[in-house]
């Protein structure tokens, strides 16, 4: 059903796209009046509604595109978030990882003496020592076992041996121990003192303050030093590798991890510890009387 509605009070309706057509006047003629159309009535047939004109066409179809093209977009942007990894965590540089090689220098040494070294532990104190022979023989310091017969040794991989004191120089201030279980031991290679020169490096090892294991470097500050030892006198080769109180009786030991000296004694300040003044009893004079103890 059509109806006529004049439209008043309102103006003329102006707009690109508005234009009146009078009732059953065709749509391109002027002067008509638009029909208001209502829904059909039931069981009645649509009416087909009438052509859009060109340009409301071309606008509808600009709008399409537009939409379409927007649509498209917003999906691709989503799936281009979807699919995108997140960033990766900023890290701070660092070299390349070292290629795997053997030991060299004082790590090549250290590596070599440290299973010929023992802490030596009695009921007051205690020290180190260092593996002589395959017999289970180690030789100290006299004052880290002094007044001790039994003693007990610990090894590098912490197995506890108990050792009988076997002989003291108390003049030389040296102590020769023999364990029960010599198999677990690896004996020590015995340099010469008489080939160190000053300025040689060398590595004192041992359980400085109880710490087993402790390397430290340093050089032969001097040779034949006159120091007190045993309360005498005696002399020494000087060190400023770095020896503290447990330090006593293990290896000073050169650059091809050979005793050279057997750690003794510090000179410190007043306050106690290391200084970077250290003395070894020279091996030359240690072997042959670790050897008469051992004989007798």
């Amino acid at each position: 059903m059509v109806l006529e509605a004049p439209m008043m009070g309102l103006g003329s309706p102006r707009g690109p796209e508005f234009r009146t057509v009078p009732l059953g006047a065709h749509p391109e003629a002027p002067g008509g009046v638009p029909p208001l159309t209502l829904p059909p009535a039931a069981g009645s047939a649509a009416r087909p509604s009438p052509a859009s004109p060109p340009k409301a066409r071309l606008l509808v179809t600009a709008a399409l595109v537009a939409a379409l093209t927007g649509a498209a977009a917003g999906v691709g942007g989503a799936r281009l978030l979807e699919g995108s990894e997140p960033a990766p965590p900023t890290a701070l540089p660092r070299v390349a990882a070292a290629p795997s090689t053997s030991l060299s220098g004082l790590s090549a040494t250290a590596a070599r003496v440290l299973p010929s070294v023992v802490s030596v532990e009695t009921r007051r104190s205690g020290g180190s020592g260092f593996v002589l022979d395959g017999r289970g023989h180690i030789l100290t310091n006299a004052h880290v076992v002094s007044g001790n017969s039994q003693v007990t040794v610990v090894t590098g991989d912490g197995s506890r041996l108990s050792a009988a004191v076997i002989g003291v120089d108390d003049d030389e201030d040296l102590a020769v121990l023999e364990v029960d279980y010599p198999r677990e031991l690896t004996p020590a290679t015995l340099g010469r003192s008489s080939d160190l020169s000053v300025g040689d490096q060398v590595l004192a090892i041992g359980s400085p303050l109880g710490l087993s294991g402790t390397v430290t470097a340093g050089i032969v500050s001097a040779l034949d030093r006159e120091v007190r030892l045993g309360g005498s006198g005696r002399t020494a080769v000087q060190t400023d590798a770095s020896i503290n109180p447990g330090n006593s009786g293990g290896p000073l030991v050169n650059a091809r991890g050979e005793v050279v000296g057997v750690n003794t004694a510090i000179a410190a300040s007043r306050g106690g510890g290391n200084i970077g003044i250290g003395f070894a009893i020279p091996i030359d004079r240690a072997a042959p009387i670790a050897e008469r103890i051992i004989r007798n």
